[in-house]
């Protein structure tokens, strides 16, 4: 049974450098790399980052697709990936722990006016604001899930007030607790920072519309950290343009990467990383051999995708 290691992100991370770090976990293994799949009969599980329609049926053994990340819906979005296939994504502590980082970082860069002062330096201007106090200050983390619950985790253990809102109800310490459709104006309106942390499912998907955004608080920032289909990126445009909200902060788009012409680059309400809030695999590398392992032993897989759900 051989696994076959094909990234697609090299600048991310190269097949062979996953390839090294799983064979420290299962010597024994038969991992094989994109550029060299040998004989495609005997791959049994695919690793993936990016992954393209139809590739499943180049294996025609295939049981596993392991993601490796937490995003699946562009798997499951494959029409032709046979329902025999079980699908797993990875539930990291590593780069949930950045995320959480990454959403921080930005909500204090507002709290503490840090992008005004870069553009009064280039200005040559000196002008002080006084710093937002933290614990005046409402951040709403939109999916309560495990990233979820880091993400605001963290926001809570640096002063802020966190509301959280879910498709269930959650219970979850220091943080007021929403969940379903009824209740999410009512979060969005009283929010300083919107942090989406939502995985992409029918529900979700294209979510984040002009209806949506005309329920933000004129104030508030938009700060997207879960998936890129979830936001009306024209529709974000025209919001910001018309003063709905104050401005935004995407790691994830619709398209990756950005087309040049899109809109985004340029927008003076927006401010675009690529893809990077969560970037190390660091201990969901073990997972991925352990299901390894558990393919071979016909054991139940670590992080099996409902594809009902989408996630």
């Amino acid at each position: 049974m051989a696994l076959l290691i094909d990234i697609k992100h090299p600048d991310w991370l190269t097949d062979d450098e996953l390839r090294a770090e799983l064979l420290a976990y299962t010597p024994a293994a038969d991992i094989r790399i994109g550029a060299d799949p040998g004989n495609v009969d005997e791959i049994e599980m695919l690793t993936v980052s990016a992954y393209l329609p139809g590739e499943a049926l180049k294996y025609p053994n295939l049981k596993v697709i392991q993601k490796t990340g937490a995003g699946v819906n562009n798997i499951l979005a494959d029409e032709a990936l046979p329902a025999s296939i079980q699908v797993a994504r990875l539930q990291t502590s590593t780069s949930g722990a950045e995320m959480a980082e990454y959403a921080l970082a930005y909500v204090l860069q507002e709290q503490r006016h840090l992008r005004q002062y870069h553009r009064q330096q280039a200005a040559s201007q000196w002008i002080s604001y006084p710093p937002r106090s933290a614990a005046d200050t409402r951040v709403a983390v939109l999916g309560l899930g495990r990233i979820g619950q880091m993400v605001a985790r963290r926001v809570v253990d640096n002063g802020f007030q966190v509301t959280g809102w879910s498709r269930s109800l959650k219970q979850l310490p220091q943080i007021s607790c929403h969940a379903g459709d009824d209740s999410l104006a009512a979060v969005l309106e009283d929010a300083d920072y919107v942090v989406s942390v939502l995985p992409s499912t029918d529900q979700t998907r294209g979510m984040f519309n002009r209806s949506l955004f005309t329920q933000f608080n004129t104030s508030a920032f938009f700060i997207n950290i879960g998936r890129g289909d979830l936001v009306d990126e024209s529709d974000l445009i025209e919001a910001l343009d018309d003063g709905q909200f104050a401005g935004a902060v995407l790691d994830v788009m619709s398209v990756e990467p950005l087309p040049v012409d899109s809109p985004l680059w340029l927008h003076p309400g927006v401010q675009l990383t690529p893809h990077i809030s969560g970037y190390h695999l660091g201990d969901a590398i073990a997972d991925i051999a352990e299901n390894y392992r558990r393919l071979q032993s016909g054991e139940p897989l670590l992080n099996p995708v409902n594809r009902e759900l989408g996630y």
